[in-house]
């Protein structure tokens, strides 16, 4: 088994066993032979005829499909013998629809019959995913689905992204929902804390995001389905079953219908609420090796090896796929199209991307793109090790020039604001630490060049790796690593909350004011923490859940987070979409203090009705004195307050800039 530990978008293996190594692939030249095959009725298809099994085993001796009464715990009610076709595929048929049976498949290799796997293509599953159901999917479509769609956006950088989990957002009995941890969580109406403030889907809408990244919602490992009355927790970072909704977050997992409908509920109840929906996907590894569903359906084929025939391990938890080869590839563009067209979802979170290839994650992109034009794809540009996979190959950060309609993390702001992820007592720039002003000032223009800007002088990046502002996603803390609010108290002892919620005013003001595309982790604007726990992937709800009265504690600071939304998303000059635009609208100002950052985005950027945007970020525990233009300004922000609209207004000079706070002025 694989024991997964999540540490700064990396799940690391503790213990890892291969007890199938020897059956390892020899060279690639023999998955080369392999015949390839991307029809699209692989696994399963019913219709007026019957209902047809298809399996691609190139080197099966022999295939069969299984047939259940039940997800569990019951016998086989009939065996049907898979006849060997062309392009490797076996396939099988029966008179009968099948709904409601379950099935699985097993394959004789290398002599022996293997273990029954539900197929890696199954789109229902029972209770722990280890039987394939059979349903009719049409069934599961809550009313008016077929007119269903997302938010329309022309571009990634017009999104405003809210990462959550099913169960931190609702499982605390302050969220007032019903169906807390559940899919159904965000499909209920006007739902209240103790105090009144709203909560779950009426939240997000208060708030003001575009958009919520889901944290893994296919059916994954860890989770025992059976026994909800556990309150097992995991972040599912360890996929089973990629096409089919995980179970303990549907009302009852052994009915395949149910999570499949609840699914879809969330997803039209977020539609309705003009919010959409980004699904985290994980297509870099498997939960097992040897018994993963690949192993037992193309053994060796779905991964990659090390030379001694070993699992290679970039993604740190025992294995690695190997999008390279069509098979795998094809699986990862047909799957994510899947979930495009089945589930309405509109946008991606490719966990460890860059263990993928530039060519996978292109062609992933065209296919989305096709299905919906506003879909879009962003992803971690690193890997967790090595990994056999050439370097210029892979989606790294640095390679994402090269792939088109696909953004990049920048761990360069996230750093750089608040201080190092790796270092809990480390402080970045609205922590008081200078050094980090030119790796702030990579963050505001998304990496892209810039006159002004000199990348040899980078923490993290040594030259401009983003062609374009949309190939950038800007953050300060996510599901990873300690959350924004236990990372400053780990590194500012002996400060108040007070300081502390000012440091992270800062720290998302430089965020949301940058070019790219903003992101935040749910409950950053009720300053939520997890009690100092860095790595919560397994961590009880006593950890991990948001209690809701923060909300009316910290009012404040949620006021702050709901203005600076509707500052972004009501200036397109934060919203640049060409690295070109940037470099003309940017005006870095000539500052001599350390951790002073001083800006203007002029001449009515991308067709702002401002003509001039001044932004100063102080991030010094001392005021700072700086001289603004005479002229008609707006103030925006000051001393830790904001409002789109406007807090006043001056006709510059000289102003003080009080610690650790934003001074934002528009003409």
């Amino acid at each position: 088994m694989t024991l997964f530990k999540k540490v700064s978008g990396v799940v690391l293996a503790t213990a890892v066993l291969c007890t199938g190594c020897s059956k390892a692939p020899k060279g690639e030249e023999r998955f080369a032979s392999f015949p390839t095959y991307n029809g699209q009725d692989l696994e399963l298809t019913v219709d007026d005829s019957g209902t047809h099994f298809a399996l691609w085993s190139p080197e099966a001796q022999a295939a069969q499909v299984l047939l259940y009464d039940s997800d569990v715990d019951s016998p086989v009610v009939e065996t049907l013998d898979m006849k060997k076709g062309d392009q490797g595929v076996w396939r099988a048929s029966s008179s009968e629809q099948l709904y409601g049976k379950f099935y699985t498949f097993r394959i004789k290799y290398d002599g022996k019959w293997l273990d029954e796997t539900p197929g890696i293509y199954a789109k229902a599953v029972g209770t722990n995913g280890k039987r394939a159901a059979i349903i009719d999917f049409a069934s599961t479509n809550p009313p008016s689905w077929d007119l269903d769609r997302g938010p329309a956006i022309d571009n990634i950088t017009d999104a405003v992204i809210y990462e959550m989990h099913h169960r931190d957002f609702s499982i605390d009995s302050t969220s007032g929902i019903q169906n807390r941890g559940k899919f159904l969580a965000l499909t209920e109406p006007d739902t209240r804390s103790p105090q009144g403030a709203r909560t779950g889907i009426e939240h997000l809408k208060e708030l003001g995001v575009t958009h919520v990244h889901i944290l893994p919602s296919y059916d994954y490992n860890s989770v025992d389905e059976a026994h909800p009355e556990l309150n097992q927790y995991n972040w599912g970072y360890d996929p089973w079953n990629y096409n089919a909704p995980e179970g303990s977050y549907s009302t009852n997992p052994a009915d395949p219908a149910a999570r499949v409908r609840e699914m879809k509920e969330m997803v039209k109840a977020l539609h309705d609420a003009g919010i959409g929906v980004v699904m985290d996907v994980v297509y870099n590894h498997t939960a097992n090796n040897d018994d993963s569903n690949f192993s037992l359906t193309a053994p060796g084929y779905f991964y990659r090896h090390r030379e001694d025939g070993t699992y290679s391990d970039a993604s740190g938890c025992g294995n690695e796929t190997a999008s390279e080869r069509q098979m795998m590839r094809d699986y990862i563009i047909n799957s994510t199209k899947y979930w495009a067209q089945e589930y309405h979802i509109d946008g991606f979170r490719f966990d460890l991307m860059a263990i993928h290839d530039i060519e996978t994650m292109n062609q992933v992109a065209a296919a989305l793109k096709e299905v919906n034009p506003d879909i879009f794809i962003y992803g971690e540009g690193w890997t967790a090790g090595d990994s056999p996979l050439p370097v210029e190959q892979r989606a790294l950060k640095e390679n994402v020039a090269k792939m088109q309609g696909i953004a990049v993390f920048s761990d360069d702001i996230r750093d750089a604001v608040k201080g190092h992820y790796s270092n809990e007592e480390d402080r970045g720039f609205a922590t008081g630490k200078p050094g980090n002003e030119e790796t702030v000032k990579i963050g505001i223009v998304a990496a892209t060049a810039h006159p002004q800007v000199d990348y040899s002088k980078g923490n993290n990046s040594k030259f401009a790796y983003a062609s374009a502002p949309t190939e950038v996603v800007n953050y300060v803390s996510c599901h990873d690593d300690l959350t924004l609010t236990d990372k400053l108290a780990k590194s500012m002892p002996g400060s108040t909350e007070a300081d502390r919620q000012r440091a992270a005013r800062l720290a998302q003001t430089i965020v949301f004011t940058s070019q790219g595309t903003p992101f935040m982790f749910a409950g950053e604007e009720v300053f939520r923490d997890k009690k100092g726990v860095h790595n919560s992937y397994k961590s009880p709800d006593s950890i991990n859940a948001i209690n809701w009265e923060l909300k009316t504690k910290n009012a404040d600071q949620f006021k702050y987070y709901q203005e600076l939304i509707k500052l972004r998303k009501s200036h397109p000059a934060f919203r640049m979409t060409t690295a070109e635009d940037v470099a003309n609208h940017i005006v870095f100002d000539d500052v001599t203090e350390p951790n002073v950052v001083s800006y203007s985005i002029i001449d009515n950027a991308n067709g702002d009705e401002w003509k001039e945007i001044k932004l100063v970020f102080n991030g010094n525990t001392t005021p700072i004195t700086t001289t603004i233009p005479a002229g008609n300004w707006t103030i925006i922000a000051q001393d830790g307050n904001l409002k789109a609209s406007g807090l006043g207004k001056t006709r510059g000079g000289k102003m003080t800039v009080p610690p650790t706070s934003a001074l934002i002025l528009a003409q």
